[in-house]
């Protein structure tokens, strides 16, 4: 019984001793303090290193309510986690000795026909006017001006219409390209409304979600009394899709694909491409992050990614992860809740974080060896840890 105690309180203390913490210690708040800085308030937004920075300056600006609205996750949070964790799982194989003096030029990316300046996109997220008065507006003007993809969120705080008055011309694409997310209502009629108001919007592609079929256990938000987006949707079906499809012109991209059985479904019911995520983790605890299910899509049906544009978000946090996720097939690389923090300082922060990741996307790459962004080769990954729970059709 003692050597069990023993063993116990060992275990415990091993425990403590790495704690998980929401944003690595990279000595930000060290750093604040030794300044004039004061607690409470947000940091300059010169002391902003990197994108987990944007988190911890979100706490200090947002009220408790605001921020665990971004933050929540399902459950007990297992997932949100584990989509910030999972990185570490795959390790880098970095060869030496090439040339990547312009591996920067090899940053611009084509996707669904759509000329952009990096693999990374503003993932549809709601109420972004809690971070700042000028929401989501701030999201088309960094995007057009930074030549990125947004995605919009159907209830985003500004409206289709507001934010389709607020696009530029002068993009890589002359007028700005922007996506329109959905949910699905129980009245079909606003699905179909809403459609319209798209594409009256001029969006290039429907973001149709489909893995909110039910209201979600959050208990964070509960707290708060925070409703789920996904509280009026309709029964959401691969009928639904073909309805929606036949109702629109735009392409819709199914958002949510977490199996490669519905990736393979999806591309037979006709998809021009699919949307690889978790919902951060917000509508199931235990469910799978964007990499394991990448990965899961790369051993058991590589060609997905040939055959079809791949977007993936949840968990996304450094350039090294939109590596990850690059080697693997994956052509454009989404954050939602980094870009609300980042928000809080308004268009500056926005556009500050967008020019971060994609700086730490070309030095990654350098270090890793990488010649081609656009062609990411799938042996700079060691993702032998994810082997022993990758699902495998034929077993």
């Amino acid at each position: 019984m003692r050597s069990f105690i023993s063993i116990t309180a060992l275990a415990s203390v091993a425990f403590a001793a790495e704690p998980w913490i929401n944003e690595p210690d990279t000595g930000l708040v060290d750093y604040l303090f030794g300044t004039n800085y004061t607690e409470g308030t947000l940091p300059l937004l010169k002391d902003i290193r990197g994108v987990p920075d944007f988190d911890w300056a979100a706490k200090q600006h947002l009220t408790n309510q605001q921020y665990s609205y971004y933050r929540t996750a399902a459950g007990g949070e297992w997932s949100y986690r584990n989509n910030l964790d999972i990185w570490s799982k795959v390790k880098f194989r970095t060869r030496m000795l090439n040339d990547v003096s312009k591996l920067n030029e090899t940053l611009p990316v084509t996707f669904m026909g759509y000329n952009f300046s990096a693999p990374i996109f503003i993932a549809p997220a709601a109420r972004a006017a809690y971070g700042d008065a000028r929401a989501e507006l701030n999201f088309v003007d960094a995007s057009a001006n930074e030549n990125i993809l947004y995605t919009a969120a159907l209830y985003a705080s500004k409206t289709i219409e507001e934010l389709a008055a607020q696009k530029h011309n002068d993009t890589l694409n002359g007028p700005q390209v922007m996506f329109q997310q959905i949910y699905t209502n129980a009245n079909i009629s606003v699905t179909w409304d809403n459609i319209k108001r798209a594409e009256a919007a001029n969006a290039k592609a429907i973001v149709f979600t489909i893995d909110a079929p039910f209201t979600s256990t959050r208990h964070r938000a509960a707290r708060f009394d925070t409703t789920n987006a996904n509280s009026v949707t309709g029964a959401l079906t691969w009928e639904l899709y073909d309805q929606i499809r036949n109702q629109t012109k735009l392409p819709v991209i199914p958002k949510g694909i977490s199996t490669v059985e519905d990736a393979l479904l999806a591309i037979e019911k006709g998809a021009p491409a699919i949307y690889i995520s978790n919902h951060g983790g917000r509508q199931l605890d235990h469910s799978p992050s964007p990499l394991e299910i990448a990965y899961e899509i790369y051993r058991n049906a590589p060609e997905v990614f040939q055959k079809v544009d791949v977007m993936a978000d949840s968990g996304v946090r450094y350039g090294s992860d939109v590596l990850k996720l690059l080697a693997l097939g994956v052509k454009m690389v989404g954050m939602g809740r980094p870009f609300m923090y980042a928000n809080c300082y308004g268009l500056d922060g926005v556009t500050k974080l967008i020019q971060m990741v994609k700086t730490e996307i070309v030095a990654d790459g350098a270090q890793t060896g990488v010649t081609n962004l656009r062609n990411v080769s799938r042996s700079i990954l060691n993702a032998r840890q994810l082997d022993a729970t990758v699902f495998l059709l034929d077993e």
